[in-house]
């Protein structure tokens, strides 16, 4: 019984780290990695810092969806983030707002 366990928490394990990985790779494909690195700035708040200001916060990943859907700026500085839709679906940003706010 104990080998079961463990064999399912190391299979659950192994597909959280491989959905992170996907969800790293729709960021990178969808051109968030040009201008934000997950653990450190480029041009753009790095995502860990992103899900630090963020965490406990029930309405950020909705004011996160619009601010990458709409752009803006002001909340991290004078650079200002573009619009990302139409060229980026709604479900990817989606996907990709809650990759961030789990990190």
């Amino acid at each position: 019984m104990k080998a079961f366990l463990i064999m399912i928490v190391t299979a659950s394990a192994l597909m959280v780290a491989g959905q992170a990985a996907a969800n790293e790779a729709l960021a990178k494909k969808s051109g968030c990695l040009a201008c934000h690195g997950v653990d450190k700035k480029v041009l753009g708040p790095g995502f860990k810092d992103v899900a630090a200001k963020y965490k406990g916060d029930a309405s950020a990943e909705g004011k996160l969806v619009t601010k990458v859907k709409v752009g803006g700026s002001g909340v991290w500085g004078p650079m200002p983030m573009p619009a990302n839709s139409p060229q980026v679906k709604d479900a990817d940003i989606k996907t990709i707002v809650k990759w961030i706010l789990s990190l």
